[in-house]
């Protein structure tokens, strides 16, 4: 990078292009909720593989009512996971389960509601609607052929995805290895959540945010430490963190201040450094390196607001990269009031959701200074305006990214 410091978008590029990009192990299906695919699914049979009934009910030939008849023989029942009936006679009909394959001989199915059954004959009800060949019934190949792309390469797999995985007989498949993330908080004046507490101390409190942020988004291999601003235990916990994780993302000692170690012992440690400042606020002194083994590592600045902000807007799409994921189109909200934008750089905006004659849009809803995570509650994320000195004006079409 050059002396010029990266906007955001410069500096996610930069992150996605330097994401070490993790290996690629087969993963049962109860543990591939959350991975990302790296192998594309196709379909090994038709979907559905037969004629499947969806309502429960009977089925019989619809040239049979189009001549007139509405009463059929019950000549046999069709169960769901059974091999398919025949039907014995145009007067006949089978009763039909849902899920049941459609029997030979009928294109025509009618659901048990609108049927009067008595001494094993079927009589259709005069008040019922007049059937349609082949309705309640499910086509086969209607959702997909053999050999269809089912799943692309780079998908994030959810409860949908993993079905269509399972559906397709498959007992594995090949994602990205789940990254291990140590979470490390940095200071003299943070302490464990209920411990006592001196008048110049504060509670931990942004690797707890940041470990929620990240199971949210599906990451389980996670670990966490806090460590005082000295050097040597700082050099010593850093490069035991680097030897056992592939991601390491570190809250506070990122600035310009006399203990701000970080910088330093992660190049010390042989980190090289891509880039650090970002032309943002909150979260200018961001610091973004790559380690001698591929680890990729994330020094955000230790306020509440610059942590969480940094964490959504960068940390998230470097995890997504180094997993292969196809990377998601910017979601866009338009701005519900104008807001003005006082620095030379580009400000993430808490928002909350609101409406206007126009449909959904983005109300402002800033907080107090990067040292207040009270503020963000109710927001769900932040929009990212240009840099000013300007206004935005409501109705600006802007980029928003969701905690």
């Amino acid at each position: 990078m050059s002396s010029r410091l990266p906007s955001p978008a410069e500096a996610e590029a930069a992150i996605r292009q330097h994401a070490t990009q993790l290996p690629a192990v087969h993963l049962p299906l109860a543990a591939l909720s959350g991975a990302v695919l790296r192998e594309s699914i196709t379909s090994t049979r038709d979907q559905p593989p037969f004629d499947r009934v969806t309502m429960d009910g009977i089925a019989f030939s619809f040239e049979s009512w189009q001549g007139g008849r509405n009463s059929f023989r019950i000549a046999g029942t069709q169960a769901a996971g059974a091999p398919p009936l025949t039907l014995p006679a145009p007067t006949d009909c089978i009763e039909v389960m849902t899920g049941a394959m459609l029997p030979i001989g009928c294109d025509c199915v009618v659901p048990v509601e609108n049927i009067d059954v008595s001494d094993g004959i079927a009589q259709l009800r005069d008040d019922a609607p007049a059937p349609v060949r082949n309705v309640n019934v499910h086509a086969r190949g209607i959702d997909s052929r053999r050999g269809d792309l089912l799943l692309p390469s780079g998908c994030r797999l959810g409860p949908a995805e993993v079905a269509v995985i399972a559906s397709n007989g498959q007992t594995h498949a090949l994602v990205a290895k789940p990254p291990r993330i140590v979470v490390i908080s940095t200071g003299d004046e943070l302490v464990e959540p209920g411990q006592p507490l001196q008048d110049w101390q504060i509670s931990r409190s942004n690797v707890y945010a940041v470990l929620a942020s990240l199971r949210q988004h599906g990451y389980s291999a996670l670990s966490h430490d806090h460590v005082p601003d000295d050097l040597p235990k700082l050099r010593e916990r850093l490069r035991s963190h680097l030897a056992s994780n592939e991601v390491m993302i570190l809250s506070g000692g990122v600035s310009m201040g006399r203990f701000d170690y970080v910088p330093q012992v992660l190049q010390e440690l042989g980190v090289r450094m891509i880039f650090h400042k970002v032309a943002q606020r909150p979260g200018k002194p961001l610091w973004f390196g790559v380690g001698s083994g591929g680890q990729t590592v994330y020094a955000l600045p230790g306020n509440p607001v610059s942590t969480l902000v940094c964490l959504t807007r960068y940390v998230l799409p470097g995890l997504q990269a180094a997993q292969g994921a196809t990377a998601m189109a910017v979601e866009t909200i338009s701005l519900a009031q104008s807001y003005e934008v006082k620095p030379p750089l580009a400000v993430f905006l808490p928002v909350t959701l609101t409406r206007n004659v126009a449909g959904q849009c983005a109300l402002p809803h800033p907080t107090r200074g990067s040292g207040d995570f009270t503020s963000l509650l109710g927001t769900v994320g932040f929009v990212e305006l240009p840099p000013g000195p300007r206004v935005v004006m409501e109705d600006a079409s802007l980029p928003l990214f969701r905690w």
